[in-house]
Order: structure tokens, then sequence, then C-alpha cells
């Protein structure tokens, strides 16, 4: 009895794992590639959006050390605008790099068993490579 109860988990465990890498229809891909899109659309637009106030917010800071003919403080605000442009891009740039994998995994979703395990990770390295290459662009060094 106790080894019919292994053999049955055995079993359940094999066909859960099986069923993992299973290719979805291409209908369903289609709908969840789009989705995908859409959703990844909204995110990169919020960044660029966020982006842009935080570096008008940061003109206006230089902006008003002008005014003040504070030439310490202007530089000190340029620096900081200058920080926040960099930051800002970097934040574009990961959405951009995140939206691009949530895509990109939909459409493995097209695959199944090794191929689609490759596919994915294929695009998990890709979005390695674009944030670490916004990093350095960020920190200067791309």
């Amino acid at each position: 009895m106790k080894g019919n109860i292994s053999f049955l988990m055995i079993v359940a465990a094999g066909l859960a794992l099986a069923g993992c890498n299973k290719a979805e229809s291409p209908g369903e891909v289609q709908q969840d590639v789009s989705n995908a899109q859409a959703e990844a659309q909204r995110d990169v637009t919020d960044a660029q959006s966020d982006a842009q106030e935080q570096m008008a917010d940061a003109q206006k800071d230089v902006v008003d050390a002008q005014n003040d003919n504070d030439a310490d403080d202007v530089a000190d605000q340029a620096r900081d605008a200058s920080e926040t442009g960099a930051q800002g891009d970097f934040k574009v740039a990961v959405a951009r790099a995140e939206a691009t994998h949530k895509i990109a995994t939909e459409k493995c979703e097209a695959l199944q068993g090794a191929s689609q395990e490759d596919c994915k990770a294929r695009a998990d390295a890709d979005l390695e490579n674009a944030k670490r290459a916004a990093e350095a662009r960020r920190d200067g060094a791309g």
C-alpha cells in the first residue's frame, strides 16, 4: 500500500513537471503576447513620464539657483540635474528591457519542452544584459 502511494506521487509529480513546459495554442499565445505588448507600452510610457517630470523639477531647481545668483548652488543643482537625467534614462531603459522580456517570454509559450526552456533562458539572459548595459550607461561606463 505504501509503495503504491509513493508510486502515485512520483507519477503525479512527473505529470505536473511535464505540463510545465507544454506549448500553449497559437490563439492563447497571440492573446498573451498582445496583452504583454499593451502592458509593456503602459509601463514604458509611465517610466518616460516619471523621468520627464523629475527632469523638469531638476531643471527648475537649476533656474532657481541661477536666479539667486548663487554659483555654488547652480553647480550643485546642475550636477543633481545631470544625475536625475541619467537615473531617468536608466529607469526607461530598464522598463523597455522588462517590456521586451515580458513579450519574449510570452512568445516562448508557443514552444514546448527544452525549446521553451531555452527560449525563456535566452529572454532572461537578454534582460540581464540590457539591465547591465543600462547600469553602465547610467554610471558613465557606457
